[in-house]
């Protein structure tokens, strides 16, 4: 399920630590304004599935920019389930359009284990005549993935491991997220329509099935 997280503005001093022992994740970006401190538990996290078919995923809302107040970050979980892709149809956002906002993103994957050792998992970052950029690479648990500019997507989940990613977006102008599908393949989210959610998601009900 989703965790609790803290905000803490800049210039503040954080000590975080566990007893029984933990995974922390710190997103940061450069601020201006500061926002009080603030814990937000997990109960208080949206949720919401994305996609349909093989494109479904989950994605947990925790710091998205029309769910949280903060200077310029934005940061999401997405989960998807083995064999499915995310990040999909490729979208960028690194101009300010009406239908755009500029942001630079990184990816943080988390890969699940098979019973044989590691996951793997997969990344495609391309680019533009104007800004070219061509990455397709491999990722495993700890990589991470910055997308400077460019259509990225989709993150591709191997099949019989489940993928996990951190989203920390921010940019120099407004905090919005807007994003522009590549034109040649927005036809994908019609097929939506007609297929369902894959039942596998939300992930933090397996436990009770």
């Amino acid at each position: 399920g989703p965790s609790d997280f803290v905000y803490a503005p800049p210039g503040s001093a954080v000590e975080v630590g566990s007893a029984a022992g933990g995974r922390f994740a710190v997103a940061a970006a450069r601020a201006e304004r500061r926002y009080p401190v603030r814990h937000v538990p997990a109960a208080a996290v949206a949720i919401e599935l994305r996609g349909a078919g093989a494109c479904s995923r989950e994605v947990r809302n925790f710091a998205a920019a029309d769910r949280f107040d903060a200077d310029r970050l934005i940061a999401v979980e997405v989960l998807t389930p083995g064999g499915n892709w995310g990040s999909y149809p490729p979208h960028k956002h690194d101009e300010v359009r009406d239908d755009e906002s500029e942001l630079e993103e990184i990816y943080h994957y988390v890969v699940a284990d098979g019973p044989s050792g590691p996951g793997l998992a997969y990344q495609h970052v391309y680019g533009t005549p104007d800004r070219p950029i061509e990455v397709l690479t491999t990722v495993r648990t700890d990589d991470l993935v910055l997308v400077p500019h460019g259509w990225h997507g989709p993150a591709m989940a191997a099949p019989g491991y489940d993928l996990y990613y951190l989203n920390v977006m921010a940019g120099p102008a407004e905090r919005v997220w807007r994003s522009r599908d590549d034109p040649g393949h927005v036809w994908v989210r019609e097929s939506w329509q007609t297929e369902a959610i894959d039942p596998r998601l939300p992930f933090g009900a397996r436990a009770g099935r």
